[in-house]
């Protein structure tokens, strides 16, 4: 088959576009055109498109004009805006995570701390059916990228699960660290959250896509999440933190420790922690038990290459890996971390499917319940840990 050609923009300049694309530039099943980037920060979007050798585009319009496919890679307050853009144009638009969020009120004096979160339920669960919506009127599709969907580890599970008709009793699973590089991260108006959020939606999204591929491999039916209990904290805004230089402290009113506890419609069980509060680099790994198998999906930290290093300054030029706090000792050193990751494999399966139709593995109904499922948890977290039942789409 020829390999078809694939026109493509990114929206905004900032870390998220970075390894998108260099995620574009490992695509082999069609070929990539990147025409260009636009974001609202022009000093930036012209220094990204400088380095990059291709166009800076004055609006998202003109950019839609010349695309297939749009990058989504701004800030989550944007996402609906751009998402529904493009969709209105009938062009494909791949998501970042978080899907979408409640972004507070619009006013100076929104604070996280200070709001009932039925309100970020109503809200997140409105900007969803619009977007899935305008996805239903449209030529274009959400592909949503929850790179944890598409890591190695995870996709072996998948594997694992259809070909021997496993029943996933529990899922367990983790993303954490010392804290994100954002600045903006540290405003719910910006994040639409916490860590509950901006960091458990990768082991939930990937723990509710484990059940839907049960469901879907054994009743042609996805299981889907039920009821959440959920407690989340601000640590390092405590009077009493002590802060010793090493834990990102300057959050303005997010959380930065939770933990969700999710029972699927199935009877089934799944818990996922998040923080920020822990040092050592990233630690992401998702445990599946099962009635026929047990599975510890390592994405990073993992042992496929472990390197001594005596002095840091040995160092000095040389990446280890993303968070950690020194080079110095035994690192876990990922030989390739965006592979491991699944960040090529995501974009990958998204330019197949703009190219020849080709299901994807992350899609919007998978972002909707990871949507529902963290701004129920935010609503049990109020109500000091009560279940919370979760909305059907």
């Amino acid at each position: 088959m020829e390999k078809k050609m694939v026109r493509a923009g990114i929206v905004g300049a900032g870390f998220a576009a970075r390894f998108h694309y260099e995620a574009m530039s490992k695509v082999y099943g069609t070929h990539v055109d990147v025409k260009g980037v636009y974001a609202l920060d022009a000093q930036q979007a012209q220094a990204f498109a400088k380095e990059r050798g291709i166009r800076c585009y004055e609006s998202l319009d003109a950019l839609l004009d010349d695309v297939d496919v749009v990058h989504c890679c701004v800030i989550v307050a944007a996402h609906e805006e751009i998402a529904i853009a493009a969709l209105e144009r009938d062009k494909h638009v791949i998501v970042e995570k978080p899907l979408t969020g409640y972004l507070g009120d619009g006013t100076d004096e929104f604070h996280g701390d200070h709001f009932p979160k039925e309100e970020a339920l109503k809200h997140g669960l409105a900007s969803v059916e619009r977007m899935l919506a305008a996805e239903a009127k449209s030529k274009g599709r959400i592909l949503y990228a929850e790179n944890w969907v598409y890591a190695p580890a995870i996709q072996r599970e998948r594997e694992i699960i259809e070909k021997t008709g496993a029943q996933v009793l529990w899922i367990h699973g983790e993303e954490a660290h010392s804290g994100s590089h954002n600045p903006t991260y540290a405003y719910w108006k910006y994040s639409g959250g916490g860590v509950l959020i901006g960091k458990g939606c990768h082991p939930l999204t990937a723990a509710l896509y484990l059940k839907r591929v049960e469901g879907r491999a054994r009743d042609s039916k996805p299981i889907r999440p039920k009821t959440v209990t959920a407690r989340a904290h601000a640590l390092t805004r405590m009077k009493t933190f002590r802060d010793a230089g090493h834990i990102r402290c300057d959050y303005h009113d997010i959380d930065d420790f939770s933990m969700m506890h999710v029972t699927f419609d199935d009877g089934t069980v799944a818990t996922v922690f998040a923080s920020d509060i822990v040092l050592g680099g990233i630690h992401n790994w998702l445990e599946v038990a099962a009635n026929n198998h047990r599975t510890i999906c390592n994405i990073n930290p993992n042992t496929a290459m472990q390197v001594y290093n005596p002095r840091e300054a040995n160092f000095a030029d040389v990446y280890t890996v993303e968070k950690i706090e020194t080079k110095q000792g035994w690192t876990h050193i990922p030989p390739d971390e965006d592979w491991f990751t699944g960040y090529p494999q995501e974009i990958e399966a998204f330019y197949r499917a703009v190219a020849y139709g080709e299901p994807v593995e992350s899609d919007s109904r998978l972002a909707a319940d990871a949507i529902v499922t963290i701004y129920s948890a935010y609503v049990s977290n109020e109500r000091g840990g009560a279940e919370v039942e979760i909305g059907v789409f």
